[in-house]
């Protein structure tokens, strides 16, 4: 098969009904924020699995996630830190943080999420800190001040997952203007040169098109 978008949506779709499988709660989330005009940007499916088996794996107990949006990827992670953990998810917009809200509690898990409404860089020093897993899917213009905070309020051996890094390739363009493919570059250099993080990327193809993420581990 050729190499192309609608080619990878496909191939991710079929991964997803795999591995995934229909799940009513995620799917009535998704309905809602569409219905609230929330633009199309929560994690694929398949995306959505990672980050709670990454949760699983690490044996996360205290999650923090910025950007909220509908509560899609916050549904994925609370199912995963068990009964006695947390998630605490910020949320620049009160709107959509009240659709959220009424969707992971739907889901059933809203006992195990705290959404803070603010901007990150106002919400984050206010946290206290002891995270095991840090999910950053917000601005990237601020990418390397949620890292910072991650590491401020993560500890050793925590989980970083830093999302949107592949940006249609527009990450090797020396001459952009884009202050998104800017803001993602300075993160992926800051998670390269600080010492207090060791990280790798992947580049993924697939129902949101040419993209990726990175992980890195707090040393």
């Amino acid at each position: 098969m050729e190499s192309t978008p609608a080619a990878w949506s496909q191939a991710d779709s079929y991964l997803a009904d795999t591995l995934v499988g229909p799940d009513a709660e995620l799917e009535s989330a998704l309905a809602a924020q569409r219905e609230a005009g929330m633009p199309e940007i929560e994690v694929a499916p398949v995306s959505g699995k990672l980050l709670n088996l990454l949760v699983r794996i690490s044996g996360a107990r205290r999650v923090l996630e910025i950007g909220t949006l509908g509560g899609y990827s916050t549904i994925w992670l609370a199912r995963a830190v068990g009964p006695e953990g947390r998630v605490v998810t910020i949320e620049a917009e009160a709107d959509n943080a009240a659709i959220a809200r009424r969707s992971i509690d739907a889901a059933g898990v809203g006992q195990l999420v705290d959404i803070r409404v603010g901007r990150g860089a106002d919400v984050l020093p206010t946290l206290v800190g002891g995270f095991d897993l840090v999910f950053i899917d917000a601005d990237k213009e601020s990418n390397t001040v949620y890292l910072d905070w991650a590491a401020r309020l993560g500890h050793s051996g925590t989980v970083i997952v830093l999302d949107n890094i592949g940006r249609e390739g527009e990450i090797v363009r020396d001459d952009t203007t884009d202050s998104k493919v800017l803001g993602t570059r300075d993160g992926l250099r800051m998670l390269g040169e600080d010492p207090r993080f060791d990280a790798t990327a992947l580049q993924t193809v697939g129902v949101k098109g040419w993209d990726g993420f990175a992980i890195a581990v707090v040393v």
